[in-house]
C-alpha cells in the first residue's frame, strides 16, 4: 500500500476555471497537462439561471465536469476504505472576488466559502471556482485550493491615489496568469522571481499590464483603465463619460455593458474576434487597420508607463494571453517596446496550469498554504472600499 507521502508525490491535480459561458478544467501531474477541456454552456442551458445568483449554477457546473471526467475514465471519489482518491491528490479552483490578498496558494476553508456564497465582494463566475474544487475535494477526501485570486493586491501605496479622495484605484486583474508567467520566466533564466524587474502584458478579453519588482506586482492598470481590448473600452475621457452618464440615453446597466462587454474592437468593428479583424486588415479594410493600430498603441503606452514605474530598469517584458498567439500583435509590440527590454512571449492564458503549479508548490513543501482570514489585508492598508462589482475577467 502506498504511503500518504508517496500518494502525494505521484498524484494528479484537477484544476477548474469557471467562466461566464464555459467551464475549463485540466488534469495535471508535475510533468504537465494530461488532459485539458473547455466545456461550453449553451444559451438554453444558462437561460434557466437568468436573474439568479451565481451560486445557483454550482451543482449544474459540478455535474457537467463530473460527466466529462467519467467519459474520459477518471473518478473523483475516494476509495471505499476512506482513503483519498486514487486519481487526485488535490483540487484547485480559480479564485474569485475576495478581500484584497497577497499572492499565494490558499486553502479553501469555511471563511472563504462564506465570503463567496454571500458574494460579499461582488458577483462573478470565478466565485464558483473555490466551491467547485471543494465539492470534488470533499468527495475525494483531499484538500481544495485557490491560487492568486483576482483580488491579489500588492500595489505600492502611491499607486492607489487618484486625483480625488472620492475615488481610489482598486487592484483587480489577471494575477493568476501574470504571476505564473513571471515565475516561469524566472525559472528559465535560473534567477529568483524576487530578483527580477519585469513588465508582464496579459492580453485576453481584458488587458492587464503590470510592473513586478521584489517578487511583488507593485502597479498595474485595472479593469477600468488602460488599453481597450476585444470588448472593453479601457480608460475613457472622464468628462465625456460623465456626460454619457447624465445624458439620459443609457441607464446604468446599459452603460456598464457598453464599457464592459460591448466596447473595444466590438464597438468599432462589430466583432470580438481578433482573427476576423486581421482578416479584414489583409483584405484592405482601413477602419480595421486603424482600430487595430490604436489598440496596440494603447497597450504599448501602458507598458511604457510601467517602465517608468520601474525607474526604467527592466530585465524583461513578457507578452501573454490569447492575443499573444497573434504574430501581428506581437510584431507590432516588439517594434514599439524592444527599446525597454528583451521581449519573451508566452501565448495563452495558462490559468489551469498556473492553478496546478501553485498547488504542487504547497504539496512539495516549497511554500505554505495560506488562509483567507490570516492574510486578509485591512482596508486602511489597501483600499477604502471595494464595493460590489459585476465584472468580466476572462
Amino acid at each position: 500500500m502506498h504511503s500518504q507521502a508517496q500518494h502525494l508525490a505521484g498524484g494528479r491535480i484537477l484544476a477548474i476555471n469557471p467562466g461566464s459561458t464555459s467551464t475549463k478544467f485540466g488534469i495535471y501531474t508535475r510533468a504537465g497537462a494530461e488532459i485539458e477541456r473547455n466545456l461550453i454552456h449553451g444559451d438554453e442551458e444558462l437561460e434557466r439561471f437568468k436573474g439568479r445568483p451565481m451560486m445557483a449554477r454550482l451543482d449544474y457546473r459540478a455535474g457537467v465536469i463530473a460527466r466529462a471526467l467519467e467519459e474520459i475514465g477518471y473518478s473523483t471519489m475516494g476509495r471505499a476504505n476512506g482513503q483519498p482518491s486514487d486519481h487526485f491528490v488535490a483540487f484547485a479552483g480559480r479564485g474569485g472576488l475576495l478581500p484584497p490578498l497577497p499572492c499565494g496558494t490558499y486553502l479553501v476553508d469555511e471563511a472563504m466559502v462564506e465570503d463567496l456564497r454571500l458574494a460579499r465582494h461582488g458577483e462573478h463566475a470565478s466565485n464558483l471556482g473555490a466551491l467547485l474544487a471543494l465539492k470534488f475535494a470533499q468527495a475525494a477526501g483531499v484538500n481544495a485550493y485557490i491560487v492568486d485570486p483576482v483580488t491579489v493586491d500588492e500595489w505600492q501605496p502611491c499607486a492607489r491615489v487618484t486625483g480625488s479622495p472620492l475615488v481610489q484605484r482598486t487592484c483587480i486583474g489577471h494575477a493568476l496568469n501574470t504571476k505564473a508567467v513571471a515565475k516561469r520566466f524566472a525559472r528559465a533564466q535560473g534567477r529568483p522571481y524576487e530578483g527580477l524587474r519585469l513588465i508582464v502584458v496579459h492580453m485576453g478579453s481584458g488587458i492587464t499590464v503590470s510592473a513586478h519588482r521584489g517578487g511583488r506586482t507593485i502597479d498595474s492598470n485595472t479593469i477600468e483603465e488602460g488599453p481597450f481590448g476585444p470588448d472593453r473600452t479601457g480608460g475613457l475621457p472622464v468628462r465625456s463619460l460623465i456626460k454619457l452618464c447624465f445624458g439620459g440615453v443609457y441607464n446604468q446597466k446599459q452603460l456598464d455593458r457598453k464599457v464592459f462587454g460591448e466596447g473595444g474592437l466590438f464597438a468599432y468593428l462589430g466583432t470580438r474576434d481578433l482573427r476576423e479583424v486581421e482578416r479584414r486588415i489583409e483584405a484592405g479594410d482601413q477602419e480595421a487597420a486603424l482600430v487595430f493600430e490604436a489598440m496596440v498603441y494603447q497597450i504599448a503606452k501602458e507598458a511604457g508607463a510601467m517602465a517608468a514605474v520601474l525607474d526604467g530598469q527592466v530585465d524583461a517584458l513578457l507578452l501573454t494571453g490569447g492575443m499573444a498567439y497573434s504574430e501581428r500583435v506581437v510584431g507590432a509590440l516588439r517594434q514599439r517596446l524592444e527599446w525597454i527590454a528583451p521581449i519573451s512571449v508566452y501565448p495563452g492564458e495558462n490559468e489551469l496550469q498556473a492553478l496546478a503549479e501553485g498547488v504542487f508548490r504547497v504539496l512539495d513543501g516549497l511554500e505554505p498554504a495560506k488562509r483567507l482570514r490570516e492574510e486578509e489585508q485591512a482596508p486602511a492598508q489597501t483600499i477604502a472600499t471595494r464595493g460590489r462589482l459585476v465584472i468580466g475577467l476572462e
